[in-house]
């Protein structure tokens, strides 16, 4: 099989941090990420499956792993070399469509779930994600065992995967996993009737999010700082009310709120703030934009960062992290699941069109520049292709 691996290689990690200060997305070239050709990885239990990706979508986090970026935290959830890619369409060895739900939940490592109907994500203990019959790894994409979408194949648990219906294109099915994060970070943000949402960043995340709170919660005006003509367009097309530059949000959710400028703070502010970027000034910009007893909502993965949180002791503002999806309970009484509320949002809402490029494995370095830079360069979601690519005979 064909791969991108990333091997555990602390000179060419630094390598990659340096070389992506002067330009985004460099440290591939430099980096411990490599195209390699050899077997692929074993099943662990005779009811896992190989599955061979169409589409492999590249994140931020995917690129913060490649740039160098980050965060230690993640060492003891991680195992290496891995194969990088979760957001993944691929089919099956009878011909199955399928999507990953990534997270290497309870059934993949052989424990019991910890509900009837639990979805991977679920539960409030993480130790399974260090045990269990796979190196550890939280989820498809960073662990050792099971490879990742970045190849020609993997191997997949089958709580993991869900079927993708006929009418559904392999680039609206690529989105299905982050608008399913998108669909978790909506409904945890628990928005009332009427309530004003702020969303900072304009990326994958912070448009699938934004098409979410409009969809899914009884929001009232939604407002997003775009910096660039094509997410201005497809915010718009989504369903946002008011559409910005990043640096006018705090005055439009000041005009919306009534409220006064307070220093770099407003008095008042949104009643929900999501923060779909993770930096530590757009941590602070929300904070200072949401009214005191509001919630700010952190979509985007923040890392190392060093932030101010007085305003957030004085404001008793919630700061809600929202990582991945699960089991979802809504306001109606309806107990569903991220994957399947993301599944009926794809079919409302023309998430495809986010889909702005496609590379083959080989070309990886020209695909994670384009990605690191695809806002300034017209496009949102870039994604490997294999459709062309060989895919060998497996020997199970």
């Amino acid at each position: 099989m064909k791969a991108l691996r990333f091997s555990r290689k602390e000179g060419r990690y630094a390598a990659a941090m340096l070389a992506s200060k002067l330009r985004p997305g460099a440290g591939a070239a430099v980096g411990p990420l490599a195209l390699v050709d050899d077997d692929g990885p074993t099943l662990p239990t005779g009811d896992w499956i190989r599955v061979y990706p169409r589409l492999s979508g590249i994140c931020g986090s995917d690129l913060s792993t490649i740039d160098g970026h980050a965060s230690r935290y993640f060492e003891d959830f991680v195992s290496f070399p891995f194969v990088p890619g979760h957001e993944v369409v691929a089919e099956t060895a009878e011909g199955r469509r399928v999507v990953l739900e990534p997270v290497l939940g309870h059934e993949c490592r052989g424990f019991e779930p910890p509900f009837e109907g639990a979805r991977p994500g679920d539960g409030n203990d993480y130790r399974h994600l260090t045990c269990g019959h796979l190196e550890p790894g939280l989820q498809t994409g960073f662990c050792e065992s099971t490879g990742g979408g970045w190849s020609t194949e993997f191997v997949a648990h089958p709580s993991q995967l869900h079927d993708v219906p006929d009418w559904m294109s392999d680039e609206l099915a690529v989105m299905v996993e982050p608008i399913a994060g998108g669909v978790h970070a909506a409904l945890r943000a628990g928005i009332h009737d009427g309530q004003t949402v702020a969303i900072i960043g304009a990326g994958t995340m912070g448009l699938v999010t934004a098409a979410a709170v409009r969809h899914l919660t009884p929001a009232g005006s939604i407002m997003i700082g775009a910096k660039y003509p094509v997410q201005r367009a497809l915010a718009d097309e989504f369903g946002v009310d008011i559409v910005c530059a990043p640096g006018e949000l705090a005055r439009a959710v000041r005009r919306a709120s009534g409220s006064f400028m307070v220093g770099s703070r407003l008095s008042g502010g949104a009643d929900v703030v999501i923060d779909a970027v993770g930096s530590a000034d757009s941590i602070e910009a929300a904070i200072g934009m949401c009214r005191p007893r509001g919630r700010v909502i952190l979509v985007g993965m923040p890392g190392v960062v060093d932030v101010d949180l007085t305003a957030l002791w004085h404001r008793e503002t919630e700061l809600i992290g929202t990582y991945t999806y699960g089991t979802e309970e809504l306001a109606d009484g309806r107990r569903t699941t991220s994957y399947e509320l993301a599944f009926e949002l794809a079919s409302k809402v023309p998430f495809d069109r986010m889909v702005s490029a496609t590379y083959p494995l080989a070309r990886y370095v020209e695909a994670l520049a384009h990605a690191a830079e695809a806002g300034s360069r017209g496009g949102v979601k870039i994604a490997f292709d294999m459709r062309n690519e060989k895919r060998r005979i497996p020997t199970d």
